[in-house]
């Protein structure tokens, strides 16, 4: 099976599949993992089209690239593999804070390659900025990968229209990662036209909303003991706020059951059609979400449906912020 492909970028074009696949929770965060459910799941996402595998050193710490290179490795030419530096953690999980030192920058990707099994990344994220280090500093230490080799694409996570445009100087920025779905809009502001305007892709993560999009969570006391969702990290799935946020999941339920799609099928819907410098990569560690989320492609949404969910889910309708401590984001 073949999906439909985007482009990222226009400087240094990237080709990716329209969707992509989050692989962070097959390792941490959103309570029990298992390595061979998430090994199935990405050969399967393989054999589906959804080749965009999106992964990071510090989801783990390190296990998570582990994985995503024991589930390519005898399929690396079918994959386009994103990971990202920038967020140090130790092994045992320690948070050392963002690092974007040239230093750090080398050592990050170096240990990322040996840990994927692979002798280049195809696109290459900061992961959160270092606002202690000049961006021009770090993106020259990646420009340097895309030289030695080691490196394809250049990409940035979280970043301020600033500092991408900063960046872009420095060395053609492929896309951007950040959070965007129906119920995180914040982007529209300023980053998303400044993409525009430069030629620089977007890779939405969470446009599910963490699962809260997906109309499958209906309390919090359903969520894993162990799953971060539960901690005030995430404010929009507690008490009071993630009553409200609820109803307005059913307005999208509502709309979706006319489509006879599911809420997650609409609210991916309402992504891609965001443009088609847009490859959203909604993260999952079952089979089964997997295949419900490449359904979205076939959702047929129109202008109509789009106004019909402005006015559902205004942007500003959601209650509680994205995170709890947004201190690590460049704004």
């Amino acid at each position: 099976m073949t999906l439909t492909s985007r482009t990222l970028g226009t400087q240094s074009p990237l080709t990716v599949s329209a969707l992509g696949l989050g692989c962070m929770g097959m390792s941490e965060f959103y309570g029990d993992t298992d390595r061979a459910s998430g090994i199935a799941t990405i050969h399967r996402a393989l054999d589906l089209g959804v080749t965009f595998l999106d992964t990071a050193d510090m989801y783990g710490p390190f296990v998570n690239e582990e994985l995503v290179g024991e589930a390519i490795r005898d399929r690396r030419d079918q994959v386009v593999l994103a990971t990202k530096f920038g967020n140090e953690r130790l092994a045992d999980g320690t948070r050392l804070g963002i690092n974007g030192t040239p230093e750090y920058v080398r050592a990050a990707c170096d240990a990322s390659l040996s840990r994927l099994g692979v002798d280049h990344i195809d696109l290459y994220y900061q992961h959160r900025v270092d606002k202690s280090v000049p961006i021009e500093d770090t993106v020259g230490a990646m420009a340097e990968l895309v030289q030695a080799g080691k490196v394809r694409h250049l990409g940035m996570s979280e970043a301020s229209a600033a500092t991408i445009r900063r960046a872009h100087i420095v060395h053609p920025i492929t896309a951007v990662q950040t959070e965007y779905s129906l119920f995180t809009r914040d982007l529209e502001e300023t980053v998303l036209p400044t993409l525009r305007e430069l030629g620089i892709g977007l890779v939405p993560y969470s446009p599910l909303g963490r699962g809260l999009l997906t109309g499958a969570i209906s309390h919090e006391s359903e969520l894993a003991g162990q799953d971060s969702r539960r901690t005030a990290y995430f404010p929009r799935f507690q008490g009071e706020a993630l009553k409200s946020n609820l109803e307005l999941v059913g307005r999208i339920r509502a709309i979706a059951d006319g489509l006879d799609c599911t809420p997650g099928q609409l609210a991916l819907a309402w992504v891609l059609a965001q443009g088609d410098d847009v490859a959203p990569i909604p993260g999952t560690k079952r089979v089964k979400y997997l295949e419900e989320n490449v359904a979205a492609l076939d959702v047929a949404v129109t202008q109509e449906i789009l106004d019909e969910l402005e006015s559902a889910v205004p942007a500003s309708a959601v209650t509680g912020a994205r995170y709890g401590d947004m201190s690590s984001i460049d704004e």
